[in-house]
């Protein structure tokens, strides 16, 4: 809702709104049975209305309602501001793409977001892609919103290790151009639907990078749409995917049990932690002599996220078009389920 009577503001505010996917409702003043209501998420009221509007907001909640106004170095308007209720002040045109992503957050009803993972390499074959894919159908399965984004432009695309390269919808060539906010809901309605989830994966194109802003934009949106995001990430890492890493909650290296893995994989993590500070080693079994998945963790000053045994029927079941983790007794499946389950309560704030 837009509250004003000053018609140069109003243009802009109607100009912010299209530009967030928003129709707002134009009134001269906040009606009182209208306050707080599902209806009016967000209420925007100018400051030429702000003495009218006083007792008539009361009831919405603080986080809705915006004062509006145009004159930076008016010291009155946060004054205003909290007589009507308000906890936020945009100034225009100051605070022009602040107030488009509030006026979008309250279109796309932006709640808690996305649980957000990245999965990568200790070394060249280690079976992080596998292990991506498999952590995202294991999270679609269990009814979360998925989406599993490819950040690997070398790694021939995640569409093809699912099993859905011929399938409809937008890769990440569409989206290099990203700058500022993309529309979350119009960001997974556009993506191919494969096994419950949502993929943005690379073509079989000559485009071998994303800018990072672009990165930026994509994931943000991602997020926005809450539940489970996963990120395939290269092991040489790029603007965009440094970008990438910016925005997890958590990663995981995979590190196959071999001695030159371990060493491989010491290296990428002194370069992965220096921008995120949950890195959890998972090591790939079986374990060789004198190794094992806890040594293995320590001699790379990581926590241990678990033991990955190998999975016999997985070759099969890639060539029959199965995804990894289709299998839901299978060692993949099972080790996906029960680390959902840990970061899941780890995040929620649940002891034990």
């Amino acid at each position: 809702m837009i509250v004003t009577e000053d018609e140069g503001l109003l243009d802009d505010l109607l100009r912010l709104c299209a530009a967030a996917g928003a129709t707002p409702e134009v009134a001269h003043t906040v009606p009182a049975h209208r306050a707080g209501r599902p209806g009016a998420p967000l209420i925007l009221i100018g400051d030429d209305c702000a003495h009218r509007c006083a007792n008539t907001v009361t009831a919405a909640p603080a986080e809705g309602v915006v004062l509006v106004g145009k004159d930076a170095g008016d010291p009155g308007v946060w004054r205003r501001a909290v007589e009507i209720g308000a906890r936020n002040v945009a100034v225009l045109p100051g605070n022009e793409s602040w107030l488009v992503d509030r006026i979008a957050d309250a279109v796309e009803g932006a709640g808690r977001p996305a649980l957000t993972l990245g999965v990568i390499g200790g070394r060249g074959g280690a079976g992080a892609s596998t292990l991506a894919c498999a952590l995202a159908v294991g999270a679609a399965r269990a009814g979360r919103r998925t989406m599993l984004i490819d950040g690997d432009p070398l790694g021939g695309g995640l569409d093809v290790l699912l099993g859905g390269e011929r399938t409809e919808g937008l890769r990440w060539p569409a989206f290099a151009g990203s700058r500022g906010r993309v529309a979350g809901r119009a960001l997974e309605e556009a993506l191919p639907e494969l096994h419950s989830l949502r993929l943005l994966s690379w073509d079989r194109g000559s485009r071998a990078t994303v800018p990072p802003d672009a990165m930026r934009a994509v994931l943000a949106a991602a997020r926005r749409r809450g539940g489970v995001v996963v990120v395939d990430l290269p092991r040489r890492l790029d603007e965009a995917a440094v970008e990438a890493l910016g925005q997890l909650d958590v990663g995981l290296l995979v590190v196959p049990a071999e001695l030159r893995a371990v060493a491989a994989a010491h290296r990428v993590a002194e370069t992965v932690t220096t921008a995120l500070a949950d890195l959890r080693a998972v090591v790939r079994g079986p374990c060789a002599s004198g190794f094992d998945a806890e040594e293995i963790a320590r001699l790379l000053k990581l926590p241990l996220a678990g033991e990955l045994p190998a999975e016999s029927g997985l070759p099969a079941a890639l060539a029959a078009g199965r995804p990894p983790g289709s299998a839901e007794r299978g060692p993949l499946a099972r080790f996906c389920a029960e680390f959902w389950s840990q970061v899941t309560t780890e995040s929620e704030g649940v002891p034990g």
